[in-house]
């Protein structure tokens, strides 16, 4: 089998999307002729904890440990609560930042290039160093956020340059969407820019999660691209009734930049208009949820139709999918997010319910959700036509014909796309 080394920081018993990308590439490629050796630290500070995906984890899978210190672990010890609000995504607008918070997003965002995962570089690429050698790896794969670790797979090309070097950009680099709240120097932005470019140069082959952040890179390097989206794992078929409210459901953190305060003014019209829809409607979030977007639901008179159900592990928050009439997708209105797919888009797909997401003009997802007809996307200033959508999946659920016949979603199974990156390697 050909041996591929992956450097990561999320891995079980980490929760969230971070980890989940890997986690399934790793359980696949034994599939398609390639042992996966997987890098990840040995002390990491995780903001959201997921024990149960520890079972999906192969007792034949090869996992190297090396400690890494962060400065969460320091800073912690001035402000437990900051921190970890802080490192969940959670972020105040600037008018409602803390002295303290606004302390920590600058140290963070200046003294920490390029991410708080920094200090864990070096003892790394020493600590790899011998294990390539001894061990005659030939591929490795960098993933990040945090980006840091493309510093990882840079260094180590260097000293092997006849590795195969591939770096995985889940989200972005530069335009990544927190850049903006660190408070950044122009000295710091420019590092980030050279370090971005150094690495998008070096690697051989660069691989994305959306099309937008292709067309983006396309424009910084020559060096291949390939679009590898997230995906969804086939599961069994779960015995659960829909539910019997007109149930729309969030699953993942809604932060305060992602607050659709135009659909929460169109359920409370249509709490008001609509009879029927005040009877049977119900708005359940899953994960954590910023207080800017708990107070404009409440402003709004949402309150006593919103069930909070907190971050569910993975299997609970499928589950909650499945239940669900009406999947929610929600993404801030700005112009770097055009290239962001959240993965859970995927799990959705697997529910078969409709998805009605909400993000910015020209988002990849409006793309997808069309070639799939797996639902409707909207942008921030399509009020009129979104809450015809919704007026409409309610009228459909009334008469109990809401239902998606999605077409064509198997090439977003995990095993297919972990296909197509075996043959890059």
């Amino acid at each position: 089998m050909k041996k591929v080394l992956i450097i990561a920081y999320y891995w079980p018993p980490a929760g969230g999307p971070g980890v989940q990308r890997w986690l399934k590439f790793v359980k696949y490629l034994p599939d398609f002729g390639i042992e996966p050796i997987v890098f990840v630290p040995k002390n990491p500070t995780y903001p959201i904890l997921d024990d149960s995906l520890n079972r999906e984890v192969s007792n034949t899978l090869k996992i190297i440990k090396h400690p890494i210190s962060e400065p969460h672990q320091l800073s912690a010890l001035f402000s437990k609560k900051e921190t970890k609000t802080m490192s969940a995504g959670i972020i105040a607008d600037q008018e409602k930042q803390s002295s303290m918070q606004k302390l920590m997003l600058y140290v963070r965002g200046n003294y920490f290039v390029p991410d708080a995962r920094v200090l864990w570089v070096k003892p790394s690429i020493r600590f790899l160093n011998d294990y390539i050698t001894e061990h005659q790896i030939e591929n490795i794969i960098t993933t990040g956020p945090p980006h840091s670790l493309h510093l990882i797979g840079q260094d180590l090309k260097k000293q092997f340059p006849t590795i195969k070097w591939i770096a995985d950009f889940r989200d972005p680099w530069v335009n990544i969407d927190y850049h903006s709240q660190l408070k950044l120097t122009e000295k710091t932005q420019q590092k980030h820019k050279d370090l971005e470019a150094s690495v998008l140069n070096e690697a051989d082959q660069i691989v994305v999660t959306s099309f937008e952040t292709k067309r983006e890179f396309t424009l910084k390097t020559e060096k291949p691209i390939e679009v590898i989206t997230n995906g969804y794992d086939e599961v069994e078929a779960f015995d659960i009734d829909l539910s019997e409210a007109f149930s729309i459901v969030h699953v993942g953190s809604l932060l305060s930049e992602r607050n659709p305060i135009q659909l929460w003014e169109i359920l409370a019209e249509l709490v008001e208009e609509n009879e029927h829809f005040k009877q049977f409607f119900e708005l359940h979030l899953v994960g954590k949820v910023s207080q800017v977007v708990l107070d404009c639901i409440e402003e709004n008179g949402l309150k006593d139709y919103v069930y909070l159900d907190g971050y569910l592990p993975h299997l609970e928050a499928v589950k909650a999918q499945h239940q669900a009439q009406v999947l929610l997708l929600i993404e801030a209105d700005r112009t770097e997010k055009q290239g962001i797919i959240p993965g859970k888009l995927f799990e959705y797909f697997m529910a078969k319910r409709p998805v009605l997401a909400i993000g910015p003009d020209q988002w990849d997802v409006k793309q997808i959700l069309s070639e799939t007809d797996a639902g409707s996307s909207f942008s921030y200033q399509e009020k009129k036509l979104l809450k015809e959508q919704i007026l409409a999946y309610f009228e459909s659920f009334l008469k109990g014909k809401l239902n998606v016949e999605s077409k064509d979603i198997s090439r977003f199974s995990r095993k297919s796309l972990t296909q197509k990156l075996s043959e890059l390697i």
